[in-house]
């Protein structure tokens, strides 16, 4: 493919990728295909001559959409949203076209330069603590991860350097495998299976704290479990807090952990994946108070803020705490610009060494919606679940399971978690709609996320009539 062609198949595939979009809720948002599907429409090895563009072009429908869940058609409900923007999507090829691997700042100053403005800037639309703004002059600063998983990590990770360094500041006699050995990691039990997954591969404990009946945790239950691990010779050393938990979108309570942290020496990462991008709108924002207490914080751009995966924001109050857990040197990396104080180098910040372009879809998006057009967007699906909460609330049948905060609302028909897991069946094998479940309480719950920018009212009634449909045809054979 050469240049010409080039720009004939790309506004080709421009015009193709706005057909699929504005024609998606036509396609079934789930697909209806037994695994292994794939394997039988395609040859078992790749082609030794090349083959026509068209004719791959026509494979894209015939072997790819049919196996396609169609994570941003209006009926899809499930997990959290996945942005997606226009805006994002031009500026994803312009980072394709581009093609640097922006390990540090002399590998392409504008790929460095240009995401430490966005993530100052995206930090001052959240109200941020200045100790997290980089600026100039500041000793904290942003970065973008791939995911909050990894934030997560790399937060836990420079915790536990940080831990390790002190206790042998204290008794230079400890090995660094003795005092891993004791170290103790916390988080929510309603916390991402992600965080329980940092520990894992951080090689340290990590403690489940009990929440209540909101789903949150609370100060008098960490500082009970933080006492007895101390009088048993172990030692805290991070806390991970959750602010709009996966199964029912809860917040725990940073006002009250966040001193208890900093009084005990344990690193506070907070984890905001979805909600976090409600905090640019004033209303929200008080969700996030207390975040001056922690040592990070994380949320995803690309769940709810327009800008395509993979895009997941995170800041630190001191990145030397970062860079001292992961620097390395050899002298090809080495460049004559590291020392200044104006450069830098996000390898340092992150597991994989070489990274993508990621901040100009966050300069486009953020460019050309604004501010307002993205407070916009989030109030519109805030208002969208609420307006889903009203319709089951007006109906006996069912409960609401979990306070509606955001863009999710908890339901269940009240009945046995046999009766709901039939439901959730039946609407899985309809593929007119896309949910997933939780648990809560021990109780099978629905979960009814707003997660395409393209949703509106009547999506949302075409769904309750639906769901109330397949639930008239359920309790009928049940003998309701």
């Amino acid at each position: 493919m050469d240049a010409a062609e080039f720009r004939r198949r790309g506004k080709e595939m421009v015009d193709y990728v706005a057909d699929y979009l504005e024609n998606i809720e036509k396609r079934p948002v789930y697909p209806d295909l037994e695994p292994g599907y794939l394997r039988s429409l395609i040859p078992n090895e790749a082609p030794l001559e090349p083959e026509s563009y068209e004719d791959i072009i026509k494979d894209v429908e015939r072997v790819i959409m049919p196996g396609v869940t169609h994570w941003h058609s209006p009926y899809f409900f499930a997990y959290f949203p996945a942005a997606s923007s226009y805006p994002a999507m031009v500026a994803d090829m312009l980072c394709g076209a581009i093609g640097c691997i922006g390990f540090s700042w002399a590998a392409s100053p504008a790929c460095t330069e240009l995401e430490t403005v966005m993530l100052d800037w995206l930090g001052k639309m959240l109200q941020l603590p200045e100790c997290f703004i980089a600026g100039t002059h500041g000793r904290g600063g942003g970065v973008i991860q791939g995911t909050a998983s990894e934030a997560t990590l790399i937060s836990l990770l420079a915790a536990r350097c940080k831990a390790v360094r002190r206790v042998q500041t204290i008794n230079a006699k400890k090995s660094e495998s003795e005092i891993l050995s004791k170290l103790v990691a916390y988080t929510s039990d309603q916390a991402h299976s992600s965080v329980e997954r940092a520990a894992l591969i951080g090689a340290v404990m990590m403690r489940k704290v009990p929440t209540d009946n909101r789903y949150a945790v609370r100060k008098e239950m960490l500082k009970k479990m933080v006492e007895e691990d101390k009088a048993a010779g172990l030692i805290p050393f991070y806390f991970c807090a959750t602010l709009g938990t996966t199964p029912s979108c809860a917040f725990d309570h940073l006002t009250e952990l966040g001193p208890l942290c900093n009084e005990e020496n344990m690193w506070m990462h907070i984890d905001a994946a979805y909600a976090g991008s409600a905090f640019i709108c004033p209303e929200f924002r008080p969700l996030l108070n207390g975040v001056e207490f922690a040592d990070s914080f994380n949320f995803n751009p690309h769940k709810w803020l327009l800008v395509n995966f993979d895009c997941s924001a995170m800041w630190v109050k001191e990145r030397a705490d970062i860079i001292g857990a992961f620097k390395m040197e050899p002298l090809y990396l080495k460049h004559e610009n590291q020392e200044s104080g104006l450069v830098t180098d996000y390898r340092h910040w992150q597991i994989p060494l070489g990274r993508r372009f990621r901040s100009l879809k966050m300069w486009f998006v953020f460019r050309m919606y604004g501010l307002k057009g993205l407070q916009t967007h989030i109030r519109k699906q805030v208002a969208l679940a609420k307006e889903f909460e009203s319709l089951v609330r007006a109906d006996k049948r069912f409960e609401i399971c979990a306070e509606v905060v955001l863009g999710l609302v908890c339901f269940r028909l009240k009945g046995s978690n046999e009766l709901n897991q039939e439901l959730l069946k039946r609407i899985t094998k309809s593929r007119e709609i896309h949910l997933v479940p939780c648990q809560l309480s021990g109780r099978f719950v629905l979960r009814f996320a707003i997660c395409a920018r393209t949703t509106e009212s009547h999506h949302i009634q075409q769904a309750w009539q639906h769901i109330t449909q397949l639930t008239f045809e359920l309790l009928q054979e049940a003998g309701h």
